[in-house]
């Protein structure tokens, strides 16, 4: 079964066009006739596509139809082209703790709060992430910066200090990234 879902909303006759093509289509079609149940549907399928006519307000995940009559393959095609758009922005966001990172945007966001971040800042807080026990500067230094592990350097300390102070400023969390015994980790 296919994991994808197009949810039409208040549109009857192209539910039942779709619903004849189910076959051909890389996606399930759901038709959706009210607020009430597509509210319902979007709380309890993760991933979806709403076909409406007009704008919805509060929600992303949709493809207006403006002109009518629209062919068939034309429609289907920015149907497949937005669930692209989609699935390529939900494998770009990770989640560690409370926070969100997008990886598209170089953003991290926690409580309508988002921070940008550089590339180094990501890899580091990706690598830690990964990792459940304390990692240390040599290990970072290596694995995120690429530097040999003897030689003699500062960076992933002034790094991870001014990603601390930063997290700290912008989200008043003194605890994302803490340092233990043997290197530092993710709280």
């Amino acid at each position: 079964m296919n994991n994808q879902n197009l949810l039409i909303y208040q549109l009857p006759y192209l539910c039942e066009i779709m619903s004849e093509l189910d076959d051909y289509l890389n996606f399930e079609v759901i038709e959706i006739s009210n607020q009430e149940s597509l509210d319902k549907q979007m709380k309890s399928i993760s991933n979806h596509l709403i076909i409406t006519k007009k704008e919805i307000p509060k929600i992303k995940n949709y493809l207006i139809i403006k002109s009518e009559p629209i062919k068939i393959s034309k429609l289907i095609e920015k149907i497949n082209i937005q669930l692209l758009k989609q699935k390529f922005n939900d494998q770009s966001q990770i989640l560690i703790n409370n926070y969100k990172i997008d990886l598209n945007s170089r953003e991290i966001f926690k409580d309508e709060k988002k921070l940008k971040l550089t590339e180094k800042e990501i890899q580091t807080i990706i690598y830690l992430s990964n990792n459940a026990k304390p990692t240390s500067s040599d290990e970072l230094q290596s694995k995120v910066w690429g530097y040999q592990k003897e030689l003699e350097t500062h960076t992933v300390e002034t790094h991870i200090y001014r990603l601390r102070k930063k997290f700290l400023n912008f989200f008043n969390d003194n605890d994302f990234i803490i340092s233990e015994k043997n290197g530092y980790k993710i709280k």
